[in-house]
């Protein structure tokens, strides 16, 4: 239930939000382009943040419950104004998509970063997470379900012609039904696994933290600087930043352990776990192939295929698929491993979707569907297979989240294991954190790619020539990230037989210590 009210967001304004921007609101592609790649990137610094309150709230619900039940009235109104149109001038409509995005993500955060570490301290157990985390994920694609499949039906139905009304009455009722979900998820879980943890008062954790994140902040900026203009010196620049954040990053690592607060010690664990940092590179890439292959959607049969109906029908098979394979994915998980059935997931995933690239360009075979009065359409040959291999492609790649989340636990219990600390929650927040920075950039690549070809989504006139690169995007581009991908799978360390000996140990130090289990 928490990733299915988690997911009336994320999921909605992954698919319609780049859309609304430019075909409801109003703005330019490369403004809107602009806005997710700054905006996500900046919120992925507050889920560090967020990470590290969590981890040291104290309340008599756990540390990472109340978080759901404080945050979900603010995520709720932030999903409704950010679908708002308001009738101003268009440097102001500009204005108001910063302002309500960025209160939608600050949200989110909030929400999301305590939801998802309350994962890692129900079960002290790798393989009952990875179960779990089947579960969780079926509830997001769930709730991706109702927002991806039905929101062009119901602005339709609200709006009568008016998308403006049509969206932001849409999100009233997803938003009533995201605070219902969330009370249930408070309300019926619960905190098992502690650990002895040493920390600084919160005044002193918020100075280290204010000293410590621009080496991540910066090189972000940099990155996004370099790809957003693609320039030799905008190359040049993220070099010589990301030089020098090394440099400075590994000053800190080697300062001796007395002379380090309890939070810094935290930014170099991170740093010093390499399966973390795998984690990250990989929940990055993969975000990357799915964030771009859900955001072109929209446009792809809107204006490639012609039928912007199909878009909501194309997402329901998705999501389906999607809520299949996140439930046998942790079972599956028992059988073959995490890194086995990963790296399944990649070569399968990215081939089916490489292949749409070479469906016709025009239909030859036309059939019909009668079954359903509400799927009674004609449907071109290239459609009908673009439903079969995105389908196909979307069951392996419905596995990716659900192991990236349940390896980032893994990634705690090594930390623990190493050097007896953890900080769930900030190990957890980096799972926000790639899913928000590879939304991001996976939202603003579409954008670029198709302002590159020319669109310019309130004149019609510029649409033939952008189709070309909706093609690509369906296809090819989001392979290259899955093939990528693989090639960083190959060297991660924390196979099934690693992990039970560490899960092991730290069972008997926990009961050793007397602390829970």
């Amino acid at each position: 239930m928490g990733d299915a009210a988690a997911n009336l967001v994320w999921r909605g304004a992954l698919a319609y939000l780049a859309v609304f921007y430019t075909d409801t609101l109003g703005i330019s592609a490369a403004a809107a382009a602009a806005l997710l790649l700054v905006v996500r990137i900046s919120d992925g610094m507050t889920d560090i943040v967020m990470g590290m309150v969590a981890d040291r709230t104290q309340s008599r619900h756990g540390k990472f419950r109340p978080w759901i039940l404080w945050t979900a009235p603010a995520l709720a109104l932030f999903m409704v104004l950010a679908f708002t149109a308001p009738n101003i001038s268009t440097p102001m409509k500009l204005v108001w998509a910063y302002f309500t995005y960025i209160g939608l993500t600050l949200a989110y955060t909030m929400n999301n970063v305590p939801y998802s570490a309350l994962m890692g301290v129900m079960t002290s157990s790798h393989e009952e997470r990875s179960v779990l985390s089947g579960y969780r994920f079926a509830g997001a694609f769930l709730g991706g379900v109702l927002v991806m499949g039905f929101t062009p039906d119901l602005v339709a139905y609200f709006g009568q012609g008016d998308d403006a009304k049509g969206y932001q009455q849409t999100m009233y009722v997803f938003a009533a039904l995201l605070v219902v979900l969330c009370l249930i998820t408070f309300f019926t879980t619960r905190e098992r696994v502690h650990s002895v943890a040493s920390q600084a008062p919160f005044k002193q954790e918020l100075k280290d933290l204010a000293w410590n994140l621009p080496f991540i902040v910066i090189p972000l900026l940099s990155i996004s600087l370099f790809f957003y203009y693609r320039g030799l010196y905008s190359g040049l620049f993220c070099a010589l930043v990301l030089a020098v954040t090394w440099y400075a990053i590994q000053k800190l690592i080697k300062r001796p352990e007395s002379e380090t607060t309890p939070s810094q010690r935290d930014l170099i664990d991170l740093l010093t776990n390499m399966p973390w940092l795998m984690i990250l590179g990989l929940g990055f890439l993969t975000m990357m192939f799915n964030g771009i292959k859900y955001g072109v959607i929209a446009y792809y049969f809107n204006h490639y295929i012609g039928e912007p109906v199909l878009t909501g029908r194309y997402f329901i098979i998705l999501l389906v698929v999607s809520i299949v394979a996140a439930l046998v994915a942790g079972y599956l998980t028992r059988l073959i491993g995490k890194k086995a059935l990963f790296a399944i997931s990649l070569i399968v995933s990215g081939a089916l979707t490489g292949l749409i690239f070479f469906l016709p360009s025009d239909g030859f075979w036309v059939f019909q569907i009668e079954s359903l009065a509400m799927f009674e359409l004609n449907l071109e040959f290239r459609v009908y297979w673009v439903y079969l291999l995105g389908g196909a492609a979307e069951f392996f790649a419905a596995f990716m989240p659900v192991l990236i989340f349940s390896m980032l636990g893994d990634a705690a219990d090594y930390s623990e294991w190493k050097h007896n600390r953890r900080a769930t929650g900030l190990f957890y927040s980096a799972g926000s954190f790639i899913q928000k920075t590879g939304g991001g950039f996976a939202g603003a690549l579409v954008l670029i790619v198709l302002g590159a070809y020319g669109y310019v989504g309130t004149d019609e006139s510029t649409i033939a020539q952008t189709t070309d690169g909706m093609v690509l995007l369906m296809s090819w581009i989001p392979a290259a990230f899955a093939f990528v991908s693989l090639l960083l799978l190959v060297v991660y360390p924390l196979n099934t037989q690693r992990m039970g000996e560490i899960e092991a140990d730290l069972r008997a130090r926990r009961a050793a210590a007397g602390v829970k289990n």
